[in-house]
Parts: C-alpha cells; sequence; structure tokens
C-alpha cells in the first residue's frame, strides 16, 4: 500500500443547485450545549462558546466552508454561537439548519414538534434571526420519520420560502430511500442527511442519493466519537450529555469498538489519524458525501479539517476494510 498521502479532495457540489461546499463540514450539534426531551439529554453537556468560535473560526481558516446546525441544538444556542461566528465571513460560508422540532429557549427543553406551513415559516424566520443572515443556503427537514404523503405539504411550503428568498436550497434529515425520493423530486432539493460512517455501511442510501442527484450529509461519520480512537469499554459521559446512554459493554458501541480494533491500521495509512481516516473513509464511498464531524475545540477543527488534504482513500484500502468488516459480519 502506497505511503505518500493523496492529492486531496475538491469541493463537493449541493445537488445541481450551483452550491459548492468543503468536502468536510462542521458540525455544529455539540456546541450547542445541554439541551433535554422529556427529561433526557438532547445535548452534548456543556460547552465554552468562545471555545466554540475559535473552533469555527480555525475551521474556516482551515478551509472549511460548510457549517451545519439546527434550530434544536441547545435549544437555539447553536445557531446564535454560529451567528456571532460568521459574523464579517458570510459571503464565504455555506450555512445549513433544520427546521422540526418545537422547543423552549429560556428552559432549554424540547417541547413537540410542527410541520405545519405556518410552523415552518416561522421556524425559518427564528432561525435566520439567531443565525443573523438574510437566507438560509440549506434548510433541512429534521423529522426523519414524517409521513411521506404529508411531506408533499412540508415540500410546498419550502418552495414557497425559496420563491421568498429565504432559502436557497432544502433536503430532509431521513435514513429512508422512499422519504429521500419525495424531497428529491422537488427543483430545489439538494440534499439528504443520513446517518453513515465506516462501520455503518447501506448500500440503499447511496444508491437513493446517487440515483436522485442529491448531496449526501453525513451524520454520526465518526461515530459520535467512537471512531477517533479516543473512548474504550471503560469510557462514560456527564449526565447532560447524549452519548450517557451508550453501552460499550454490551451495546452498539462496542461493537464499533471491536471493529475499530480490526481497521485502525488502514485507516491510518499514509498518516492519517483514526479520525482523518474515517472521514477519507466517506469522501471514498460516494462522491455525494459531505461529512458533518461534531467539532468543539481548535484542535478537533484543524484535525478534521486535515482529512481534506488527505482526501478519499485509495482502493486497495478501502478492499481491506471491506474484508475486515465482513469478517467480523458487520457487511
Amino acid at each position: 500500500m502506497s505511503t505518500t498521502p493523496s492529492s486531496g479532495s475538491p469541493a463537493r457540489s449541493l445537488g445541481t443547485t450551483g452550491i459548492t461546499v468543503s468536502p468536510i463540514g462542521f458540525g455544529a450539534w455539540a456546541i450547542g450545549g445541554p439541551a433535554y426531551r422529556d427529561g433526557q439529554p438532547i445535548g452534548w453537556g456543556e460547552v465554552d462558546d468562545d471555545e466554540s468560535i475559535a473552533a469555527l473560526h480555525a475551521a474556516f481558516d482551515a478551509g472549511i466552508t460548510f457549517v451545519d446546525t439546527a434550530n434544536v441544538y441547545g435549544a437555539g444556542h447553536s445557531e446564535r454561537v454560529v451567528g456571532r461566528a460568521i459574523a464579517g465571513r458570510r459571503e464565504e460560508l455555506v450555512i445549513a439548519t433544520k427546521f422540526g422540532n418545537v422547543f423552549d429557549e429560556a428552559t432549554r427543553q424540547a417541547t413537540g414538534t410542527d410541520a405545519t406551513a405556518a410552523g415552518i415559516r416561522a421556524q425559518c424566520d427564528a432561525s435566520l434571526a439567531r443565525l443573523g443572515i438574510e437566507t438560509i443556503d440549506l434548510y433541512q427537514f429534521h423529522l426523519g420519520s414524517f409521513d411521506p404523503v404529508q411531506a408533499l405539504e412540508v415540500v410546498a411550503t419550502l418552495e414557497e420560502l425559496v420563491d421568498a428568498g429565504k432559502v436557497r436550497c432544502f433536503g430532509w434529515s431521513t435514513d429512508d430511500p422512499e422519504r429521500i425520493a419525495v424531497f428529491a423530486a422537488s427543483p430545489h432539493c439538494a440534499s439528504a442527511q443520513v446517518h453513515y460512517n465506516v462501520v455503518d455501511d447501506d448500500p440503499a442510501i447511496v444508491e437513493a442519493i446517487e440515483g436522485h442527484g442529491i448531496a449526501g450529509i453525513n451524520r454520526g461519520p465518526l461515530a459520535m466519537g467512537t471512531l477517533t480512537g479516543k473512548f474504550d469499554r471503560s469510557t462514560t459521559f456527564s449526565a447532560d450529555d447524549v452519548r450517557s446512554r451508550f453501552d460499550f459493554e454490551a451495546g452498539k458501541e462496542a461493537k464499533t469498538l471491536d471493529a475499530l480494533a480490526e481497521i485502525r491500521g488502514v485507516l491510518c495509512s499514509d498518516g492519517r489519524s483514526l479520525a482523518q481516516g474515517s472521514l477519507c473513509w466517506l469522501l471514498a464511498r460516494s462522491a455525494s458525501f459531505v461529512p458533518i464531524p461534531g467539532i468543539r475545540t481548535v484542535a478537533q477543527a484543524k484535525e478534521n479539517a486535515g482529512a481534506i488534504g488527505y482526501g478519499p482513500l485509495r482502493g486497495e484500502a478501502m478492499a481491506a476494510i471491506e474484508h475486515e468488516l465482513g469478517a467480523l459480519g458487520m457487511r
């Protein structure tokens, strides 16, 4: 296997919209801070806003031009932090956010969902205000299991927001090819946000995304940190961290650790870190993919952006990973 880094990865397109983004994005869920639904955490614990802004700036300086957030992350807080960070740099960036969840910003409680036309318009205006921008580049429906027939009404409202100049294009955060198809039939649909990483591979999702000519925004590209190598069987999280539900002894996370032990060497080939190797696997898996790893520190921003310089894993590395995961029954 070659030990020379590849020549990097070019910008990627959001469908046929003409909008291009860096091959790696900045996932802004983690910088939202604590939030809860029905007493359970839906955030990543306490954060330092100044550190979050420094991380965003470091990412921009390292070539990341795409930021993905959502109105419900930190019950509005992530959007506010992103808004502070992009001030003065708006023109060089592509900003994505999501709608569908409603919440109480003061108490940081998610209180329900709203996919009505009036609700979507109100959520859009609120996100624009928190972000401090006039137009959302990519507006994504956050309710992944929403009824696909009723979703046609959501699409109609999104097209109206495009006509109004408040949204440039839109997508659906869903792992279901049928639902992806519902949105993809609309002129300004540019993407589907899908759970995808080197351990969780689903060819049907790739087929749907590539077949419809849209981008696949990859959430969970590092399995919420598990694919970075910094967790082990004894890792625990604070009670306000959504990852407190992880089970490294017998759950899915344990299987991910087992897989990582087998493919570590291939992912780290050419001098990549584990995180970079995992991101480069996604860049190779589909030319339509745009991974959005969660970033909270300057060091993470620089490391994840460094994957752009390495570019997609080569064919022999991809084949080796498939062989190892196949032997574990994970393919």
